[in-house]
């Protein structure tokens, strides 16, 4: 059996050196891109060459199909399609929602890290969690938010920390700002615990950060795997990435953890009304299991969506000064109307009426969208609306960035960053389908936190525009990305500061 196997394996990887050697050396006739099939192989050879620029190996060849729907398939049962048309977006998203399941395979993969999170569940148990978590996003919990921990974190540590860089000329890393601001926040709101990452003083949180970042990273690898049993391997081994992800996840629990049995200890769930007391409850039926595995999920979405999608603003504002020009008139007309001068905070109404700043952060997510592809299993047999046939287990994935990037969507214009699309004859700010635009997903699992996310953007984005200069180190290059659980760049985004001159 062990032979046979083994012998299996070397055919295979000796298909593979074959196709490479010959077939890539071989004049290429001028055809549009599209996944080359091979027999027994499918794919593979195709995505071992591309799989380090995944994201726009897959828009090209989306692009060039008709439908922008492609079927995808290599060993392993690996069997499924990719698609960037709205109309079957729509179709597993909302109208035949029962049908797509995060899946096994999804769930496997992310299982040690995110557990039974929300971000990781289907059926009930999604059900009570999208539930329970609703009550924190309504109304009054954004304004409270808005004028509280958000205004806080701008004014007591984003702020000084940009002017202190701008005294003494030192760079940043602007993600890893956006994304300590982010992550305060958080756990602010979520959990009622300040681990004052961006104040410079939370050690064990930066540690956990780190922790976290390689954890995500880490577990998305897993699907960019050519063979799954040297995933297994390397898991029942404990080596290599497999060990590092170990180690990871061990110091992201140990925070939760740690938060967890705070608040019982304390029992302070009683006094505050943040998400984590609901999840624990008066009976305290949740176990501390399935309190961090709601942790997580918690900081993933709160933390790592809005940084990336503030990162790719910021590089994409630093070569258009007619941009920043535009949301600098918006920002002075709103302190005029409201009798405010530079430096104060803005409430949540005149956040609302900063319409071409949110179509400014809309168009940046359009094309750098923080969750860049997502997928669900398909339960039974289906047909896409645009005839692509599905078979019971195959896997389907929409991917956000290439819809980002469709001049069936988008026009002839769409891969130019242009915030006035956006804008209706009104001068307000309009909304799109999220079909068409599924950066905050769409259908029964439409991001929850999608008012709060703008509401953060807008007021980090505002402070900082009004109040300094953001010089990118190089600005005429689009950075690298990263592709984990939400699209970062790669290596950070290395910035200079200057006051603005009023």
């Amino acid at each position: 059996m062990d032979l046979m196997f083994s012998l299996q394996c070397l055919l295979v990887f000796f298909s593979i050196y074959v196709y490479l050697h010959f077939y890539t050396t071989r004049p290429k006739k001028s055809t549009p891109a599209r996944f080359k099939v091979y027999p027994i192989l499918g794919a593979l050879p195709e995505f071992l060459k591309n799989r380090h620029r995944f994201l726009d190996w897959t828009t090209e060849i989306l692009r060039n199909y008709p439908t922008n729907t492609v079927v995808y398939f290599r060993p392993g049962k690996i069997h499924g399609i990719i698609t960037a048309n709205p109309s079957n977006v729509e179709h597993m998203l909302k109208t035949n929602f029962e049908n797509y399941p995060k899946g096994d395979r999804f769930i496997f993969f992310l299982q040690d890290f995110l557990g039974g999170g929300i971000f990781n569940a289907d059926g009930e148990l999604w059900k009570l969690q999208r539930k329970t978590a609703s009550y924190a996003f309504s109304a009054k919990s954004l304004r409270n938010f808005v004028m509280d921990n958000v205004s806080f974190e701008i004014q007591t540590r984003l702020v000084p920390l940009l002017a202190r860089a701008s005294e003494t000329g030192c760079r940043l890393d602007l993600q890893d700002v956006l994304e300590r601001f982010a992550f305060d926040n958080i756990c602010k709101m979520a959990f009622n615990v300040d681990p004052a990452c961006l104040g410079g003083d939370g050690k064990s949180a930066a540690e956990f950060m780190q922790a976290f970042d390689d954890a995500a990273t880490l577990c998305s690898g897993r699907f960019l795997y050519a063979f799954q049993f040297i995933l297994l391997f390397k898991k029942f081994f404990n080596i290599g990435s497999e060990r590092k992800l170990k180690d990871s996840i061990a110091t992201v629990h140990n925070f939760a953890d740690d938060i967890i049995r705070s608040r019982m200890e304390n029992n302070s769930h009683e006094q505050h009304e943040d998400l984590l007391s609901r999840f624990i409850g008066n009976d305290n039926n949740n176990s501390p299991e399935f309190l961090r595995d709601i942790i997580i999920s918690m900081i993933l979405a709160g933390r790592d969506t809005t940084s990336s999608a503030l990162s790719w603003f910021f590089w994409i504002l630093s070569s258009r000064p007619n941009v920043q020009h535009n949301i600098l008139n918006e920002l002075e007309t709103i302190r005029a109307q409201n009798g405010k001068s530079i430096g104060d905070t803005y409430g949540f109404e005149e956040l609302r009426d900063m319409h071409y700043l949110q179509a400014a952060i809309m168009e940046a997510m359009r094309l750098y969208p923080p969750v860049p592809v997502d997928t669900k299993a398909c339960l039974n047999d289906d047909v896409m609306p645009d005839g692509t046939v599905l078979k019971k287990g195959w896997f389907v994935t929409y991917h956000a960035y290439a819809m980002g990037r469709m001049e069936t969507i988008w026009g002839k214009d769409c891969n130019e960053y242009v915030p006035e699309r956006w804008i209706g004859e009104d001068g307000t700010c309009q909304q799109e389908s999220a079909f068409k635009y599924p950066v905050f997903h769409a259908g029964p699992r439409m991001c929850l936190g999608k008012d709060l996310a703008f509401i953060q953007m807008k007021s980090i984005a505002a402070s900082v525009i009004e109040r300094f200069e953001v010089d990118v180190e190089d600005k005429g290059t689009c950075p690298a990305h990263l592709l984990s659980m939400t699209l970062r760049i790669k290596g950070g985004l290395a910035v200079s500061v200057r006051k603005r001159c009023v």
